[in-house]
């Protein structure tokens, strides 16, 4: 009998152990499939925008925090039309950049979503992380939409709320 419990012990102890996860849990490779050549002639009409996002939120005072997972959703509303993504850059708090995901231009199919994961471990964006996005999109098309899912769970409690971007030119 007694054996029997430390082989449980000894499988929940293997079990419980576990690889630290990336900070970004999106494979830069990923964008690269998604690159595209525009070219200077085509008539496309450019846009920014900006998106809020919170990797930390304060709990009970302003000396504590609470980390979230945020998603990052980059959405093409057009039906019919491909739009381009040229960039996707992400800053802290105190407006330092952080990481670009990608600097290039990128295309998103009609009706077309792609998403950006800031992990809840990352919180090096903390209680004013925000996005810039740069666009392109062809004339009478509607412009993308970017959203901010934040979450988190802890026991039994559960955290979610959105934001969404602001264009800024």
């Amino acid at each position: 009998m007694k054996s029997k419990y430390i082989a449980l012990v000894l499988i929940l102890l293997i079990f419980s152990c576990h690889k630290q996860k990336e900070i970004s849990s999106i494979n830069p490779e990923n964008w690269s499939k998604r690159a595209i050549e525009l070219k200077e002639t085509d008539s496309l009409k450019y846009g920014k925008s900006y998106l809020s996002i919170y990797s930390q939120i304060y709990s009970l005072t302003e000396h504590k925090t609470h980390n979230l997972t945020a998603m990052v959703s980059m959405r093409n509303t057009s039906d019919l039309d491909t739009i381009y993504l040229l960039k996707a850059e992400y800053f802290d708090t105190h407006g330092n950049s952080l990481r670009k995901y990608f600097d290039y231009p990128i295309f998103l199919k009609p009706m077309e979503t792609t998403e950006i994961i800031i992990d809840e471990i990352d919180i090096s964006g903390g209680t004013g992380a925000n996005f810039i996005f740069e666009w392109k999109i062809p004339n009478n098309c509607s412009e993308p939409l970017f959203e901010g899912v934040m979450t988190s769970t802890m026991g039994q409690q559960g955290l979610s709320f959105t934001t969404q971007a602001k264009r800024i030119q």
